[in-house]
């Protein structure tokens, strides 16, 4: 995707709004458009698919110019994905999703099995799903359907203004990982519009920082955003933790996920014993009918168990997926007595632990990297800058006119 100069003036301003934007997008990119309250991201989003008419400037997506085609046609080719989800009120799950399949000409047998697929891409139940309505969902249901429809017609480009901004942060980190999941999965170019700096961290391949009228103060990797910001209005955007920031940088996958002795919840009494006693442990995990974390039971709470486990133990409160940032799974570890977190599946479903150790030598493993790096760049910059002292000495004791000895 590439932008050209894209600006927009309204009627009555003498000012843009947009100020000629210009990017270039790779396929298969996720690129987020960060900046303060009115610097003009959402307008600049909404004007690739032209929900807002650019005043000037090119917008090309797969080398073709969609400027002047049919703003309508361009739609039904570009994703759209926004805050509160956006879903038709009175149309079930499966209507929100299949109206632009339909709009398209799918044949009914494609729209349907589209559905079906789509709705297990994001996580919920066909069958429990399929005919309820928005209202029937929570917050994060909604944003999950919302995905679906904005996928349901394969666009090659997906657009997402705040999507996870009405959600309360626990549900917000859950559809930050199944977007990046969904995204290792499709290869969709994406562009993604935040104010929250955090959430561009965790989701970018590429970071626009973005000024009044759209100015791009930095477009780079997170990684160089934190490292090296180009100027103190990114400074301030980066705010203070830089270091912690980083955190966000690295996935739970990239990391060791130990094994863990679990049992299952219709398991007799007996063989927990027994497995306790055959572990070098002192605690196991309880899973449910579905293989999904359940409680952390330890011996203590068996030996008060006196023949049931309905009160035994104690809930798992929280979980993370392998999409998972190490700053998620740190809070995680860090509310947790046990100093551990669950690492599940897309279904939920239980695949290992990973504790406080690992995630403390994975942050001195990259506090370290860090360190290095910045030795390495300050001897590049004595390299560079050594010549020109040098010059600058030897110019200090000749005479002016006198001929330079030869080097």
């Amino acid at each position: 995707m590439e932008l050209e100069n894209l600006t927009k003036i309204y009627p009555g301003n003498s000012t843009p709004s947009v100020d000629s934007v210009n990017m270039e997008i790779a396929a298969g990119e996720m690129v987020i458009l960060v900046g303060p309250s009115g610097c003009g991201k959402s307008t600049t989003l909404r004007m690739i698919n032209r929900l807002i008419e650019p005043s000037s400037g090119r917008i090309r997506i797969g080398g073709e110019d969609v400027t002047d085609i049919d703003p309508v046609k361009l739609r039904r080719k570009v994703g759209y994905a926004i805050q509160s989800s956006g879903l038709f009120p009175h149309m079930t799950v499966a209507e929100n999703i299949a109206l632009v399949p339909k709009m398209i000409g799918w044949s009914k047998s494609k729209v349907k099995d589209r559905v079906e697929e789509m709705l297990d891409l994001v996580g919920l139940d066909a069958r429990e799903f399929h005919g309820r309505y928005p209202r029937q969902l929570s917050g994060g249901q909604q944003q999950r359907v919302g995905v679906a429809r904005a996928l349901a017609a394969d666009p090659p480009v997906l657009l997402m203004d705040e999507p996870f901004g009405a959600v309360d942060p626990i549900t917000r980190d859950h559809l930050q990982d199944e977007l990046i999941r969904l995204q290792h999965e499709l290869h969709k170019t994406i562009v993604f519009v935040t104010h929250d700096f955090d959430e561009a961290i965790k989701l970018g391949d590429r970071i626009a920082v973005l000024r009044e009228q759209s100015h791009i103060a930095q477009f780079d990797t997170p990684e160089a955003i934190l490292t090296n910001p180009a100027d103190d209005f990114v400074s301030g955007f980066v705010g203070a933790g830089a270091a912690l920031k980083r955190l966000n940088l690295t996935r739970v996958r990239d990391v060791e996920i130990a094994d863990f002795p679990t049992v299952g919840v219709d398991d007799p009494l007996q063989t927990i014993f027994d497995r306790l006693r055959s572990e070098s442990t002192n605690e196991l995990l309880m899973l449910d009918r579905r293989g999904r974390p359940y409680k952390w039971l330890r011996r203590g709470d068996l030996m008060r168990a006196k023949g049931s486990l309905a009160r035994a133990g104690t809930l798992v409160h929280d979980h993370v997926t392998r999409d998972a940032t190490l700053r998620d799974a740190l809070e995680a570890v860090l509310t947790d007595s046990g100093g551990r977190v669950a690492v599940t599946g897309r279904r939920g479903e239980y695949i290992g632990v990973v504790d406080m150790e690992t995630l403390m030598n994975s942050v001195h493993e990259m506090l370290e990297a860090d360190r290095l790096a910045a030795m390495e760049h300050r001897h590049e910059l004595e390299e560079i800058r050594a010549p020109q002292t040098r010059h600058a000495q030897e110019g200090l004791f000749t005479e002016p006119g006198a001929p330079k000895e030869p080097s």
